[in-house]
């Protein structure tokens, strides 16, 4: 196996976007009219000065966002230095969108042409930072009923400080702009099944849009992009399980129905369904358990148990073959020791579907940033959830993604995102504005891609 093969493959399974939808959309994709234009090398050069000189500052910004994380809808502060920075280049911005701390900037350029979407999300995680970095996270919160720390473990700090970088970036070559860029400043990914990205839909977010554009950074050999036509990440569900037994005397348990000793049973059962119930040739499939509480002393048996967890499929059937199966082992299982299960399945995100024109068209702007062997196409999708799905559902999307590992950190043991270990290379972050800011113009230039009947 090539070694960027390998960490392409290590990239996807890592990170933070249905096999037959999959091949539905690439094989729905028109082929291109005619091959568009070379990209007009001064328009390059122009993006790679402006980011240059502006790196210190995408570099400051993200250390700012990730010494104060907020959690989803929480993304107060974040927003607003978002907001200030849109309207100090002159963009009309528009805050509180979708009635959560939604961001929309938007640059009209001299010239007429199609409009552009690029999405930042903005929200962290509820983990406590492990790393000894001198913008190290102290934020502390409460979660679940648990105290935590507050940490940007999936790198969307990263996200927000580029994509302000690629705002600056382009505001500065509006006269040459043919059309208009949205910049979406998103909160709430972390947050499904709502999210953010389906209020700030609601709300006209993608109104007008030609075609969409986001990336997640993740592990990988720091400043490369990976990319892939079809699927990129998997559909999302969470689900809770609430088993209730009888509280009793931990000396005395035949005067119990123990809901720990009924949880324990289901929990492995649970591990069943993906290796017994599905058809793995359709797609790949995940079945997890996040969390699971009950009782608070060592010598009570409690009354009830709670667990919580995600479903992560590409295949429509898996996908309600498993809700079906979790509740038929819980309930049954639950009904064998006497106790009860209640199951709620809550879907969430899709499956975020690259538009294959969009792909061939605009992956070139890729290697032209990060070079021929610095960006390459990914053999396999990823299990993580995003609702890019859903802006990607409105217009032609194009996510890919950008590896961040610092270059003194082993590749092979590297932590990954929603570890309390992940780390960000800030020298990554020129990368990935320069990304945004290369496929973004070359979209409006190029005039789009073919509208589809």
């Amino acid at each position: 196996m090539r070694l960027s093969t390998r960490f392409s493959m290590r990239l996807s399974s890592l990170l933070t976007f249905a096999a037959a939808s999959t091949l539905a959309a690439i094989a729905s994709a028109r082929p291109l009219a005619a091959q568009a234009a070379p990209f007009d090398p001064a328009l390059a050069a122009e993006i790679d000065r402006r980011t240059a000189a502006i790196a210190d500052k995408i570099t400051a910004w993200r250390h700012d966002i990730h010494q104060h994380p907020e959690l989803g809808y929480q993304e107060k502060r974040t927003a607003a230095l978002v907001a200030a920075h849109l309207r100090a280049l002159g963009l009309e911005v528009q805050e509180n969108v979708g009635g959560i701390p939604g961001v929309i900037g938007t640059l009209k350029g001299a010239k007429p042409g199609p409009t552009v979407a690029l999405r930042a999300d903005m929200d962290a995680l509820p983990v406590a930072e492990l790393v000894d970095v001198p913008f190290k996270s102290t934020v502390r919160t409460v979660y679940n009923g648990v105290e935590t720390g507050v940490m940007h473990a999936c790198g969307h700090d990263m996200h927000t400080a580029m994509l302000m970088g690629t705002a600056e970036v382009l505001a500065g070559m509006k006269s040459r702009i043919p059309g208009t860029v949205k910049f979406l400043f998103q909160p709430a990914e972390e947050v499904p099944p709502l999210g953010g990205a389906q209020p700030m839909i609601d709300a006209g977010a993608m109104n007008g849009v030609d075609g969409v554009f986001g990336l997640h950074v993740g592990p990988g050999p720091s400043g490369t992009l990976s990319y892939r036509a079809g699927s990129i990440t998997a559909a999302a569900d969470s689900w809770k399980i609430i088993v209730k037994g009888k509280q009793a005397h931990g000396a005395m348990p035949a005067n119990s129905v123990d809901p720990i000793v009924t949880s324990a049973e289901i929990v492995s059962a649970l591990q069943t369904i993906v290796s017994r119930s599905l058809d793995l040739t359709a797609g790949p499939a995940v079945v997890t358990i996040g969390a699971i509480h009950g009782g608070l002393r060592e010598n009570i048996i409690p009354d009830s148990v709670w667990m919580i967890g995600t479903i992560r499929t590409f295949d429509p059937k898996s996908r309600q073959v498993i809700g079906e199966r979790m509740k038929t082992i819980a309930t049954k299982i639950a009904e064998a020791h006497g106790a009860t299960a209640d199951v709620h399945v809550e879907l969430g995100y899709s499956s975020t579907l690259n538009n294959a024109a969009m792909v061939s068209r605009f992956s070139p702007a890729l290697k032209r940033v990060a070079g021929s062997k610095g960006a390459f196409e990914s053999k396999s999708p990823s299990m993580a959830g995003e609702d890019f799905s859903r802006f990607a559902d409105k217009a032609p999307g194009f996510f890919f993604n950008l590896a961040v590992t610092p270059p003194n950190v082993d590749l092979f043991n590297v932590a990954g995102n929603h570890s309390p270990l992940f780390q960000g290379d800030d020298a990554a972050l020129p990368v990935g504005t320069r990304a945004m800011a290369n496929v973004a113009l070359e979209f409006l230039v190029s005039g789009g891609i073919p509208k589809t009947p």
